[in-house]
């Protein structure tokens, strides 16, 4: 997966792979190596190369707050490029909704037939540890809703479907 982070209004773009608390990240295109584990609720331990960090984790709406020993951070995080959840957005014919990376539904919050709102939150996707809710592009008719509750899913692999409403 892919995100657009601001840390102390500075961009960097995170390229993130791996799983089961082993990665491999690209910040700005510099590749780094992360063991990531639970150090206790709201805290996590990594190793990154031959360095231990403790940290705690607050989830905030677009991000996470991250406490060091003696100070703070907020990370703000959205899909690169405005996010594969935008991806297939048109002004005219429907907007599909994908998964912007690899993860396990937790929550369906909308059902087939339903009309939504831009920006209602549609499905949340847990990856990493952390949920992600993912919302409609666009006002309309959700026309598809092909994801269940516990389902892993892969990069792409399509969430919803919103038609125009009609």
């Amino acid at each position: 997966m892919i995100f657009d982070a601001s840390v102390s209004g500075r961009s960097v773009r995170v390229e993130v792979r791996g799983a089961d608390g082993r990665y491999s990240l690209r910040l700005d295109g510099q590749p780094l190596e992360v063991w990531v584990t639970s150090a206790g609720p709201g805290f996590t331990s990594l190793l990154i190369g031959a360095k231990s960090h403790e940290l705690g984790l607050e989830r905030l709406p677009q991000g996470y707050r991250v406490v060091f020993p003696g100070s703070s951070v907020t990370v703000e995080l959205a899909p690169a490029g405005r996010g594969s959840a935008m991806a297939g957005r048109h002004a005219h014919g429907p907007a599909r909704l994908t998964a912007p990376m690899p993860g396990r539904i937790v929550r369906v919050l909308a059902s087939a037939g339903a009309d939504v709102v831009a920006g209602q939150g549609l499905v949340v996707i847990e990856a990493m540890k952390m949920e992600n809710e993912l919302k409609a592009p666009r006002a309309g008719r959700l026309q598809e809703m092909p994801v269940r509750e516990g389902q892993a899913v892969e990069a792409g692999a399509l969430l919803a479907v919103i038609g125009s409403g009609d």
